[in-house]
């Protein structure tokens, strides 16, 4: 199996969003609570309405393990169903995982072969031996979290060494561990301020943006700081455009969000490409 074709993808549809599936039982339509199972039915519904206008889906897979194996079955039918109707769209398995070396590769061999995710999101402050074993799955991309969105970046990921953020100095060590061919890099959407300085040190590599719509990234700001002649980015939306609606029209309701994201974003390459 060879690597997706993220740029074809994206100058085919004219859009570089990423939908994510962070489905909560909580949240979605009534009548769906009925079916055998809920999760499922909600997702591909989601994925029915609106595949034409993404190029990627993440399931963010604590929505899932929170709801024991009933909701790992869900997972494993929603990938499943991604990768047989869909085979040309990318898959994130947002699990952000990472551990000593021999536990990350039960972690690689569960959701990039057995599970078959095209990528796996990997926290990389362990160092490099809790990385390297994401990168032996071939044709597979490890997203390393670069700089997140929430609050709590402040505590580690932007201290300053001697030289630099202490984000800084991990992007440049991981340089070593991979390459543009099976690394990306999760930046947050509100940390547009340091996503010049990233791309300078990436300037190859796909990067992951999460936090544009419910969590108020600016969408045009982040495609003029972080595109590179491949386009080059990833822009995740998820509660905005899953929970646009809870009744039952919500799989319509979703199209009508992702066509925004989607005509905003057709504007942007025709502009920039």
């Amino acid at each position: 199996m060879k690597i997706k074709d993220l740029s074809g993808q994206i100058f085919k549809k004219q859009s570089y969003l990423c939908i994510g599936l962070d489905t909560d039982l909580k949240k979605i339509p009534n009548h769906l609570l009925k079916d055998e199972d809920p999760i499922f039915s909600f997702n591909k519904s989601i994925i029915d309405s609106t595949n034409s206008l993404c190029i990627a889906y993440k399931l963010n897979t604590a929505f899932y393990e929170s709801n024991g194996t009933k909701g790992w079955h869900s997972m494993e039918k929603t990938i499943n169903y991604i990768n047989q109707n869909f085979p040309e769209i990318f898959t994130i398995a947002d699990a952000k995982r990472g551990d000593i070396g021999n536990t990350s590769r039960m972690y690689a061999t569960t959701f990039l072969e057995n599970l078959n995710f095209d990528s796996i999101t990997v926290n990389p402050y362990m160092g490099s031996d809790s990385v390297k074993p994401f990168l032996q799955t071939k044709n597979k991309y490890c997203i390393l979290l670069g700089l997140t969105s929430n609050e709590g970046a402040e505590d580690i990921q932007l201290k300053n060494t001697m030289s630099n953020s202490v984000y800084i100095e991990m992007i440049k060590s991981s340089l070593n561990w991979g390459d543009k061919t099976n690394m990306m890099y999760v930046v947050g959407a509100t940390k547009a301020n340091h996503i010049e300085k990233i791309r300078s040190l990436i300037p190859n590599h796909f990067i992951l943006v999460p936090g544009v719509g419910a969590q108020g990234g600016d969408l045009n700001l982040i495609s003029k700081l972080a595109m590179n002649k491949n386009v080059g980015i990833i822009v995740n939306s998820s509660r905005s455009i899953i929970y646009a609606s809870n009744d039952k029209d919500f799989a319509q309701s979703a199209f009508n969000e992702a066509q925004k994201l989607q005509n905003q974003m057709s504007k942007i390459l025709d502009s920039k490409f």
